[in-house]
């Protein structure tokens, strides 16, 4: 690897930038200046890979536990990228950035896809290995994934009972308690209509943010005069299908969540403590973008 990946053309080192929209997530370091950017820097030096490539500690003797390991670490690896990337496009819809917030959406989009697909390779793991590795689990539980959580926040689900499972860490539950008081990216789409003149009620644009979402009528009528006049609504109506898409992704992940789930425990209660497939069959039903959905029977 030649050059340092820091630096322009010019050869000097930019700043590192944020978004006042990184609510949530933690903001990676600038490590720049740390690094050695002369030509004998590795592959390796670069991806600290030392570090990732020991992060895996099983605590068990069975061969299986380090394909479970292997899973969640790298799950929520994505989950850092997914939640950079939608806290860009959340302040890009909020600076009427559409076309930039287009792109940071699309990825967000894909990168759910790699989340659906980490399933299948769960999967492969059988109901009598998952039992062997289970005892050395104790209570930890993907029940108690902050990223997650700021992730569905960010989306819109909000329950403030989520945020227990994150009391234990103070620093962390900073994050968690960030993203449940921020605007949601649905909101900030819904501010985003009424700032092009659309008749959004007041009380969707200006509400108490960690409340749970409530579908309205007059929500739907304003997306419905979108996706009736496309053309006069560009990037509106794109918008709309964007968010579509992030949904369309984040409800095959909750299936594949729940089937995986079932096909390796069945019925039995997860280690956090949760009724395990009766929990996660609920959230099948949650709808976080409702009014885009529905106005289709109307068109």
């Amino acid at each position: 690897m030649s050059g340092c990946p820091f630096q322009g053309g010019d050869g000097a080192t930019p700043s590192p930038t944020s978004t006042s929209a990184e609510i949530g997530a933690v903001t990676p370091e600038f490590h720049g200046a740390q690094l050695d950017c002369s030509t004998t820097m590795s592959y390796g030096d670069y991806l600290q890979l030392d570090k990732v490539l020991n992060a895996q500690l099983p605590l068990s003797p069975c061969h299986d536990e380090m394909l479970f390991i292997v899973q969640h670490q790298t799950s929520e690896l994505w989950m850092k990228l997914l939640l950079h990337e939608l806290h860009a496009a959340m302040a890009q819809v909020a600076a009427d950035e559409t076309q930039a917030a287009f792109k940071s959406l699309a990825r967000v989009s894909k990168i759910m896809e790699q989340l659906v697909h980490a399933w299948d390779v769960l999967a492969t793991m059988t109901p009598p290995e998952y039992s062997a590795v289970r005892p050395y689990l104790a209570s930890s539980s993907g029940f108690q994934s902050w990223q997650y959580r700021c992730i569905e926040f960010s989306l819109g689900n909000k329950n403030a009972l989520m945020r227990q499972p994150h009391a234990h860490r103070p620093e962390l539950l900073a994050h968690v308690e960030a993203a449940w008081r921020a605007p949601s990216l649905y909101d900030e789409a819904l501010r985003l209509l009424a700032r092009r003149g659309l008749a959004v009620p007041a009380s969707h644009t200006e509400r108490d943010w960690t409340q749970p979402y409530t579908e309205d009528a007059g929500v739907e009528a304003a997306w419905l005069q979108v996706y009736r006049a496309p053309q006069a609504h560009w990037d509106l109506y794109q918008l709309g299908e964007k968010l579509t898409d992030l949904e369309d992704a984040f409800r095959l992940w909750r299936f594949r969540h729940v089937t995986t789930v079932e096909r390796v425990i069945g019925f039995k209660r997860g280690t956090g403590g949760t009724g395990g497939v009766s929990y996660l069959r609920q959230m099948l039903d949650v709808v976080l973008f409702p009014e885009i959905w529905h106005l289709r029977t109307a068109l």
